[in-house]
């Protein structure tokens, strides 16, 4: 998930079924009890085996650009589900031309989706993408963590490691919804896709290059950390840089210099100004969020040496703005924004500054959770965890921008609660993460039906 934390806000969300679908519902219910009864028995037993998988993930730093090893080992648990393989890299240059691509930020060799294929015999109700990153965020001063953060530890009935929330666990949970039908000789009756993708963190062109590929279904699920409530809509975010050039001077006689470190931190503030004009055109779908508009300075690297008046300044920045508005309008008003406030300011005469984009571009959305899809997720998690389904409207970005916006396929976000995630000793829940992988399980069986597996 890129960066930002779980609202402290979240709505209840109300089942809202035509009679016809209640009367259908009822007869899969009473129908499928004993199946039911069936898999949560399975995941009584399995605990251990889902607590194992996901530390064997977390072993595998899957950094930007490092994820061979980690999708090595998704190839195979997707083989051992007896899934067809589609293993391919990220192609930049197919994507340049593609809705929905943002600039990337890097090249490396290796750098694959997998996508593991089930095509049900009698495919008669509805297909399902289940969809996961696997690329995780730098572990940040790795002294602060409390043991290695590779090195996945168990405390309080928590997993700990980097990207055991974010979102390792996801994965996990939706490999063992798949494997436990399978080990009580089942199978989805419809098509289904097990996407493990890279790129989440910063372009989302991992997800992007599988719907290019060709990937589409009925509905959805990516299982974020966010606590067990279904996504209701998610910000937009942009990344920027802005390079800061200043006049270099000897210390000595500083004030013939320009510092541009001291000038890159006022244009911040003037930058981060804009956030509370911002919050303050509340959007619909973020009228119970407090301040979901954020800008974070995340990088800064600028100055030549101890004793010169810096010379040059850049800085990392992310801006999150509203669904419904287009990345170019956003970048021309943080243009004018900064141009204007600069201008105003005396204390940065002398010095210039430049703006380039690159990794997210990317638009906001809005989840339909009146739709068929949203209302049987939320009705399978009241009746398998029996508490009601809460709404979240994400400050964050996902990828389910791309299933929404350029596929046109119902998407949402229901996954394990987690802490710290982007932060020192990440963690996640193991009860909560075998409770969303029972939940998926109950919701395949279905939307999508199930068969024999023969």
């Amino acid at each position: 998930m890129a960066a930002s934390s779980r609202s402290r806000m979240a709505k209840s969300i109300t089942v809202n079924l035509t009679e016809s679908e209640r009367i259908q519902m009822t007869t899969i219910n009473d129908h499928d009890q004993a199946l039911q009864q069936e898999i949560n028995t399975v995941y009584e037993e399995q605990e251990g085996e889902i607590v194992s998988f996901l530390c064997d993930l977390i072993k595998h730093p899957s950094l930007l650009g490092e994820e061979h090893s980690a999708q090595n080992l998704m190839e195979e648990t997707f083989v051992n589900l007896g899934l067809d393989i589609d293993r391919f890299p990220i192609n930049h240059e197919a994507l340049k031309s593609v809705d929905g691509y943002s600039p990337s930020v890097g090249e490396w060799d290796g750098h694959d989706n997998i996508v593991g294929i089930h095509r049900a015999r009698s495919n008669n109700k509805r297909s399902l993408i289940l969809n996961g990153h696997i690329d995780v965020v730098p572990v940040g001063a790795e002294d602060l963590w409390s043991s290695g953060p590779f090195n996945p530890t168990i405390s309080n009935e928590r997993i700990f490691g980097r990207g055991g929330g974010d979102m390792k666990a996801g994965i996990a949970a939706y490999v063992f919804a798949f494997k436990t039908l399978k080990k009580l000789g089942y199978r989805p009756a419809s098509d289904v896709f097990l996407q493990s993708v890279v790129e989440e963190e910063c372009t989302g062109n991992g997800a992007l290059a599988c719907l290019h590929r060709g990937y589409r279904a009925d509905a959805a699920i990516i299982p974020e950390p966010f606590n067990e409530t279904i996504m209701s809509a998610q910000m937009g975010v942009m990344w920027l840089q802005i390079e800061v050039t200043g006049k270099p001077a000897h210390v000595l006689h500083d004030t013939k210099g320009s510092n541009a470190i001291e000038a890159a931190f006022k244009i911040w503030a003037h930058l981060k100004g804009l956030t509370v004009k911002w919050n303050h055109q509340k959007h619909p779908a973020f009228e119970d969020t407090e301040n979901p508009v954020k800008f974070n300075l995340g990088k800064i690297n600028g100055g030549e040496w101890a004793s010169s008046v810096a010379t040059k300044c850049t800085m990392d920045i992310r801006c999150g703005f509203y669904p419904g508005e287009e990345p170019k309008d956003v970048r021309t008003s943080i243009e004018n924004h900064l141009n204007k406030a600069i201008s105003g300011d005396a204390s940065l005469a002398g010095t210039n500054h430049s703006i380039s984009y690159q990794g997210f571009q990317s638009p906001g959305c809005v989840v339909d959770t009146s739709s068929e899809f949203i209302q049987l997720l939320s009705s399978t998690h009241e009746a398998a965890l029996g508490r009601p389904t809460q709404l979240f409207a994400s400050a964050a970005t996902t990828d389910v921008r791309t299933f929404e916006l350029y596929g046109h396929i119902p998407a949402t976000c229901y996954g394990p609660e987690a802490l710290n995630i982007h932060g020192i000793d990440e963690s996640v829940s193991i009860k909560s993460t075998v409770d969303v992988s029972r939940v998926i399980c109950h919701f395949i069986t279905q939307w999508c039906g199930i068969e024999k597996d023969r």
